[in-house]
């Protein structure tokens, strides 16, 4: 629609503007839509069980997916992937910055992200812990994301307050519709 929703985040009625535009173009699309999002393990079972064949989804339940049936797999899109970053914070007044330090060092180490990434099945930003991924999950990152789709990931801004609500509105609207 040649706008950049992340571009109105600071403008409420911007961004439901967008969101207006959005709403109309999914339900005129409905009828070529099986389902819209109501969690991942839906998605998943509706992938499994062939009733979707395509479906826009996190590269984790891509690569799970992946691991049961090797004719499922996630592909970057050439528009970007949408990526975001977990972070660790620390509360203003903390009275244990020292230990919480430590803990981030700990989990950083690449050894240790490399298990958090094994557990969690997405990768980590800690450099060098690929070096320690189990080989498949490491295989099905790098098919997923060569260098080129890496280097055109979306970076997802801080959603403001309120955000969250407005899009959630829209969708039970296209959900509702006929």
């Amino acid at each position: 629609m040649g706008m950049d929703p992340f571009a109105a985040y600071g403008d409420k009625a911007k961004y439901q503007s967008i969101l207006d535009k959005v709403q109309d173009k999914l339900i005129a699309c409905k009828g070529n839509v099986k389902a819209y999002w109501s969690g991942g393990d839906a998605l998943l079972n509706l992938m499994r069980s062939g009733e979707a064949v395509a479906a826009m989804a996190w590269d984790t339940g891509g690569w799970k997916l992946n691991k049961e049936n090797a004719n499922i797999t996630f592909v970057a899109p050439a528009s970007g992937a949408l990526g975001w970053i977990d972070t660790f914070v620390l509360p203003r007044k903390t009275k244990a910055e020292d230990a919480a330090y430590k803990w981030i060092n700990f989990v950083m180490q690449p050894k240790i992200a490399a298990m958090i990434t094994a557990a969690a099945g997405n990768f980590t930003a800690s450099k060098g812990a690929d070096e320690f991924a189990e080989a498949d999950l490491k295989k099905r990152f790098q098919e997923s994301f060569p260098q080129a789709a890496i280097d055109n990931i979306k970076w997802y801004p801080p959603v403001p307050p309120g955000l969250e609500d407005m899009e959630g509105k829209v969708l039970d609207r296209v959900k509702a519709a006929n």
